[in-house]
């Protein structure tokens, strides 16, 4: 399968912003939403937010709400994640994935991650 491709990431100071970016293959009527996860060093992967494909539902984890932005462009086939305000324990490998199948926050069936992208906040 063509994986996602996720870009956008970096270094920055706390109280920065960074803009991630990532590109789903194929026609947006074959995934359900999107979504944004990171994984720290030592850590489980966590959900940061979600974006559904054709319904205006949009969910946010509680360590970043107010402060990371997810959207998506007209075409449906790129969700971008803005994160402002930016702290130390934002620091993590971020993932983009799609999914089929999707319930509220949750990516259900037919998962496809892309590679990450690292995000370093000192």
């Amino acid at each position: 399968h063509v994986q996602l491709v996720e870009s956008g990431g970096g270094s920055v100071q706390a109280g920065g912003s960074l803009r991630l970016s990532c590109v789903a293959p194929g026609h947006y009527s074959t995934r359900s939403c999107m979504g944004w996860f990171r994984q720290a060093p030592g850590k489980e992967r966590e959900g940061v937010a979600t974006i559904h494909t054709s319904i205006p539902d949009v969910y946010y984890d509680d360590s970043v709400k107010g402060r990371f932005t997810i959207s998506q462009n007209n075409n449906k086939n790129t969700v971008y994640l803005q994160m402002n305000s930016l702290k130390p324990e934002d620091t993590a490998m971020y993932y983009c994935a799609s999914a089929t199948s999707c319930r509220d926050r949750e990516l259900l069936e037919g998962i496809r991650w892309g590679q990450g992208t690292q995000v370093t906040v000192s």
